[in-house]
């Protein structure tokens, strides 16, 4: 995923005869396989946050050992290791999340599919050296992948063939990070930005402005940007393969796969920014309009209501109508 970074920026003065803004907090930590920051505001003071930290960091903690399919007691490699062999019995969580599913697949028209990790481990783009799978694999892959293929009736799921495999890694982060920042309404904390690997939410605004500000990154010059947004009650998230990938026989492989396919994106597209009401939203869209192209990535997003977002080409940026509303410089 191509990077969303925070700009920063200094506070406006205080107007004269107004009491000092609550200082702006830093909650840091290692989870998800990537870093996790929550900027806040306490109008309570230490105690306030103190509470809010204790519980946002022990809920994304619980919720990566449950779910994560690099754990090996979570949930979700339970429910791989039993493929082919039998039912694996869910609480009432893993239910929802499931049929949470089957809503992220219908909006993205089956381009976000939690069952194609047969796909995702046949790509390897980490390995040393990184090794281009031939057809038979491909079709084997695809052959496993499929969401109507997963069976679920209440209070179990089973993954009928030997070789599916589910992975969450399309959504977990942004799911965490909508939680996380639900978590800091319930605490009485209006103003946030959560940061998850640059999958970001913000309530409210920081001390003395009127918004949070976010850069986006410029996909071809990395640790520049081409643009800043201002955000408040938004969430924000980018899709790229400009950082993860490996090339082969002179041929240059992303690590975002088209479960419809079996092979990585290359369609010409860079990046997709999608602004949405939750991070799971946009998360969602970016990552299905990178993978669906120009024409059909925004007509993706156009179809989420509330929704806004920018695809960029080698040759080209296009956007949405309202995109460029929450630009705050170029």
């Amino acid at each position: 995923m191509a990077i969303v970074s925070q700009q920063n920026r200094a506070p406006d003065p205080i107007p004269a005869g107004r009491g000092a803004d609550p200082p702006l907090r830093k909650l840091s930590f290692r989870a998800m396989a990537t870093q996790c920051e929550v900027q806040y505001s306490a109008p309570g003071g230490d105690a306030q946050a103190a509470a809010f930290e204790k519980e946002a960091e022990g809920w994304v903690h619980a919720f990566e050992a449950k779910y994560s399919r690099f754990q090996p007691g979570s949930i979700v490699s339970r429910i791989n290791d039993a493929a082919g062999r039998e039912w694996v019995e869910i609480d009432a969580e893993t239910e929802a999340l499931l049929k949470m599913c089957d809503t992220l697949h219908f909006m993205t028209r089956g381009i976000l599919d939690p069952s194609a990790l047969p796909l995702i481990r046949i790509w390897n783009w980490k390995a040393d050296p990184p090794v281009v799978p031939g057809p038979e694999a491909i079709r084997e892959a695809l052959g496993l992948t499929g969401w109507a293929k997963v069976r679920r009736e209440p209070g179990r799921v089973f993954l009928a063939q030997k070789g599916m495999a589910l992975d969450f890694g399309g959504f977990g982060k942004e799911y965490a990070v909508d939680m996380v920042s639900m978590l800091a309404g319930e605490h009485g904390i209006a103003d946030s930005l959560v940061d998850f690997g640059h999958d970001i939410r913000a309530s409210g605004a920081p001390p003395g402005r009127p918004a949070w500000h976010v850069g986006l990154e410029d996909p071809k010059k990395p640790g520049t940007i081409w643009a800043s947004v201002a955000l408040n009650r938004r969430s924000i998230a980018s899709s790229g393969d400009s950082i993860r990938s490996f090339t082969a026989g002179g041929r240059r492989y992303g690590h975002i796969i088209d479960p419809r396919t079996g092979w990585p994106v290359a369609n010409g597209c860079t990046q997709a920014t999608v602004i949405a009401d939750t991070c799971l939203q946009a998360g969602m869209l970016s990552t299905s309009a990178f993978i669906a192209g120009v024409e059909a990535g925004l007509e993706l997003i156009r179809a989420c209501p509330g929704a806004e977002g920018t695809i960029l080409t080698d040759r080209e940026r296009a956007q949405t109508r309202g995109f460029f509303n929450y630009v705050a410089s170029r």
